[in-house]
């Protein structure tokens, strides 16, 4: 019988290639049988050596998969083989990175024990298969550098001076190309210093030499330059980036070659995260807009699709306000609100008054005084101004006449429309007869007369403070004859938009908005006599022409209700209006999403990406692309800055594709973390509302996410999801089991966020209809759900929703006609009794004697499960091994019985405790075949 060296010596003399290819594959398993000696180990690695000169490719390539494998084998086995990898292996790996056809030729003719003409018998090698041994190759050297089994020295000395040789300029094209991957792929493992000394400097010519444009038309070589151009970048840090990198980035990036500024697109955020701030905003910002305005459709393609992650990389946590504090806003939120607030209460004596800019608040109701066709001092071109979202009544709310509007276009200022939070009805008239027109149209006249409400006498006094001919400096009010018809403009609007919401009155949505908007319309009618007369009395009578004062109310709305209406209107002109927002100017509107975060230039190519013309022109799924990069913008940019992107996050919610819709399901956990309670239910909660009611595909990411969700809501709020919970049973696929599983993970997560009324009284009722699912996985993690809901129930005080709990498991399971329910009686009890769920004296007393009248089942199915559940997890506890109670003889006798029983799988789990058996695999299994 051979050796294992004579069968190796047998095997590799051999002229058939299929027994040298196993000889490569079986060199491992030599290895092992002979390493209990040195001299046989180094025998095996000398016959190594020698098979690596094979004339045949596949044999080399069959090699060089192997050498990784027994590399780690000689680095375990080291005192036994010293240096053996060094020695032995390494140069092998090294010489097979040029693999090529010339040496395949004089390997032929250095078998002379072949006895075989070469050029006959061995027609030279294919390209495709020399390439192979190359590829092989380069995997060995990734796979021994990744684990670490090649030392410094070893790197420094043989590797990396081979494959700077490899991309010299008279080198073959395709050892080139795959030398300089390579290159790149190694860099992030062997570190800063070696990659700066001796990967860099070749790199950088590699990028941008002349000599090789032959080798960039037909190898691609800048190409794969520019595709790892992110990951030198990484590793040898800023200073080397900014020196000697970024002049060759700015060279690709305009290169002749589409693929290669493609790939530059691809790259840039690795690109920008090892420049500084300066260079990033200055420098690469200019850059980005190049690529993405490129000539070639696919380089904007990739340009676009980066562009999220390059903006990403402008964050800052001083400008983010992110501090991970949900409870209260962080300081940064604080200042620019404070900032904000005082820049709309600081109103000069000369300001204009706007009929949409008296405050929901009563206590600045009467604060603000301006004068008509004045504009505000304090709002420049630059300065920022608030959302439109932020108003409380958009402008096409404006009751304003047109007429005036026009007129006075050209005095406007961007901050005309700022009124955040705040709601104004008119009170001067100076006219009876457009008083009479107003006060008479035909829906107030066949509806029920309004109760008139008498003003607060503490801001009737207060604004008779401020409001005064003193007040304005000697300026008393006037009006215009327009001024009459304000509110009645207002009150024909909300009319008209109760009007064609009452058909949807069904939806609770729909409910909700037109609640608020009858609110709005009543504090608009209400009666606007002594409002005139209160005035009229107060001005004098010399009024200048072009002037009025101020003096409305706001009614009986409260804060509250004001908000509520602006996020109703809001999303109603939103849904009505085509391409502005709340009636603003294209200008406005632009300057309304103005920010110091990001340049200004990069935000609006990201703002643009939900352009359908975009879809066509560059990309069909660039609506995708923007929404998954959406989060990490809203991040860089704060929820100070949630304005710019709150239109956009509303057009991809609406998007026709489900895909984009399901990237924003995914995510709108995550964003609500990023804006904080009160942006969530301001703007995430009505589009989380429509993702309920989606597809299965977008309900997913709702789902999925539920209690990452609800739990930034506020009490009351997430309470109203309690009566949607159970439309999660309801899928368009019946058979999409995985729906109906990931509804019973989240409702355990859930527990933690209700009452125990609302538990009882809502996730009761959906756990035990998940508890008799058709799916065996389903029912499984459904019993898991009911145990932690008799853990929490039973932990109340005081616990009667825990006994009722249990009192109907008895019912509804344990005493179930269909075998099947009872056996998840005896489910559910296992699960308890694993869990600890109940304390164990609890259980002895309300579920373990309905689980014991089991024995004398009918169905072996469920003695077979009560076996092992008595048997594998009741007589683990500690209280029925050490006590002597009457629950304890109880359980004695029933196992007794059940070993004597005429089912021998009974007698088996009953009579024995296999302790290699897991009995929650036990179980699977029983469940899997009971339906």
């Amino acid at each position: 019988m051979l050796t294992p060296l004579g069968r190796l010596d047998k095997y590799a003399a051999s002229e058939n290639v299929f027994n040298r290819q196993m000889v490569a594959r079986s060199l491992l398993d030599t290895l092992r049988e002979v390493c209990d000696d040195e001299r046989d180990c180094i025998a095996v690695l000398e016959r190594i050596s020698r098979l690596a000169d094979d004339s045949e490719p596949t044999v080399r390539a069959e090699l060089m998969e192997q050498v990784p494998h027994i590399a780690l084998f000689c680095q375990e086995n080291r005192p036994a083989i010293p240096y053996a990898f060094s020695k032995y292996l390494l140069p092998i790996v090294v010489r097979y990175l040029a693999d090529q056809n010339n040496q395949a030729v004089e390997s032929l003719g250095g078998h002379s024990n072949r006895r075989r003409p070469v050029a006959a018998a061995h027609p030279l090698p294919s390209q495709a298969a020399l390439k192979k041994v190359r590829k092989t190759s380069q995997a060995a050297l990734l796979a021994l550098l990744e684990q670490e089994l090649i030392e410094r020295f070893d790197v420094e000395t043989k590797v990396c001076p081979v494959l700077v040789e490899l991309t010299a300029p008279d080198s073959n094209d395709d050892v080139k190309t795959e030398a300089v991957a390579i290159m790149c792929k190694m860099a992030p493992m062997v570190g800063k210093d070696i990659t700066e000394r001796l990967i860099l400097p070749r790199f950088c010519e590699m990028c941008c030499d002349c000599r090789m444009f032959h080798v960039r038309k037909w190898c691609f070589c800048c190409q794969v330059c520019a595709a790892n151009f992110g990951d030198i970048c990484s590793v040898v840090g800023q200073q080397a980036t900014e020196e000697m990198l970024l002049p060759r980035f700015f060279q690709l990036c305009s290169d002749n070659v589409w693929g290669v500024r493609k790939a530059c697109a691809e790259c840039f955020m690795a690109v920008s995260c090892a420049t500084c701030q300066e260079i990033r905003r200055t420098k690469l910002s200019a850059l980005f807009i190049n690529l993405i305005s490129d000539p070639s459709r696919w380089v904007r393609q990739a340009a676009f699709q980066s562009l999220g992650p390059f903006i990403s990389t402008f964050a800052n946590p001083s400008s983010s306000g992110q501090y991970f504090k949900e409870e209260n806003k962080s300081s940064e939120d604080t200042s620019v609100e404070d900032k904000n607030r005082t820049r709309d209460e600081e109103v000069p004596e000369d300001a204009q008054i706007r009929p949409e800019d008296v405050p929901a608040d009563p206590t600045v109701s009467n604060s603000s005084v301006k004068l008509e066709g004045a504009p505000d001092p304090d709002i420049g071109a630059e300065s920022p101004r608030k959302p439109p979202g932020d108003s409380s009544l958009p402008c096409p709310l404006s009751s304003e006449p047109h007429q005036e509007a026009a007129s006075n276009e050209d005095d406007k200022k961007p901050g005309t429309c700022r009124s955040a939070s705040r709601l104004e009805v008119g009170s001067s008239a100076q006219d009876p007869a457009p008083l009479d027109q107003e006060l008479y149209n035909s829906f107030h006249f066949w509806r029920t007369p309004l109760p008139e409400i008498d003003l607060d006498v503490e801001l009737e006094q207060g604004s008779g403070n401020k409001l005064g001919p003193e007040g304005l400096g000697g300026m008393p009010e006037a009006t215009s004859p327009a001024s009459a018809n304000i509110t009645m403009a207002t009150r024909k609007e909300l009319e008209e938009m109760i009007e064609n919401l009452e058909p949807h009155i069904d939806d609770p949505d729909v409910k909700a908005q037109v609640d608020v908007l009858a609110a709005a319309l009543r504090a608009s009618s209400l009666d606007a006599c002594d409002e005139v007369s209160e005035a009229a009395r107060r001005a004098p009578q010399d009024e200048l022409p072009g002037c009025r004062l101020d003096h409305g109310t706001s009614g009986p709305l409260t804060s509250e209700a004001v908000e509520n209406m602006e996020s109703a209107l809001r999303y109603i002109h939103d849904d009505s209006d085509s391409g502005t927002s709340g009636g603003f100017s294209p200008d406005e509107e632009r300057r309304a999403k103005v920010q110091d975060v990001v340049p200004q230039a990069l935000l609006d190519q990201y703002l643009s990406m939900t352009d359908p013309s975009r879809a066509q022109t560059v990309d069909t799924e660039i609506a995708k692309h923007c929404a998954y990069s959406l989060p990490g913008v809203a991040l860089t940019l704060g929820r100070q800055n949630w304005h710019c992107l709150r239109e956009t996050y509303e057009t991809l919610a609406s998007d026709m594709q489900w895909k984009v819709r399901r990237t924003l399901a995914f995510s709108i956990h995550e964003l609500a973390v990023i804006l904080g309670d009160q942006l969530t239910a301001a703007d995430l909660v009505p589009i989380f509302n429509g993702f309920l009611k989606d597809l299965d595909e977008v309900r997913i990411g709702v789902l999925k996410h539920l209690h990452d969700f609800l739990k930034l809501l506020h009490i009351d709020k997430r309470r109203e999801y309690l009566y949607q919970l159970q439309e999660f049973l309801v899928t368009d696929n019946s058979r999409n089991w995985r729906f109906r599983a990931e509804l019973a993970e989240q409702l355990i997560l859930l527990l933690e966020l209700y009452s125990p009324r609302d538990i009882y009284d809502y996730l009761r009722p959906i756990a035990l209809n998940l508890c008799a699912d058709k799916v065996s996985s389903v029912r499984w993690i459904s019993y898991k759900l009911v145990g932690e809901m008799v853990r929490k129930l039973h932990r109340a005080a005081p616990p009667t929703f825990g006994v009722d709990l249990i009192r109907e498991l008895v019912e509804s399971f344990g005493r179930c006609p269909r075998w099947s329910g009872r056996q998840a009686f005896v489910f559910v009890c296992q699960t308890v009794i694993e869990d600890e769920c109940l304390p164990m004296d609890q259980f002895a007393v309300h579920l373990m004697p309905h689980l014991l009248t089991l024995a004398n089942d009918r169905v072996p199915n469920v003695r077979v499960l009560l076996a092992k559940t008595l048997r594998q997890t009741l007589l683990e506890k500690e209280y029925f091994l050490t006590s002597a109670s009457c629950h304890q003889e109880a359980v004695e006798q029933t196992i007794m019985a059940l070993q004597m029983d005429r089912d021998s799988d009974v007698k088996y789990f009953a009579s024995i405790h296999p302790a290699s058996t897991k009995i929650s695999e036990d179980a699977m299994s029983t469940a899997s075949s009971t339906y």
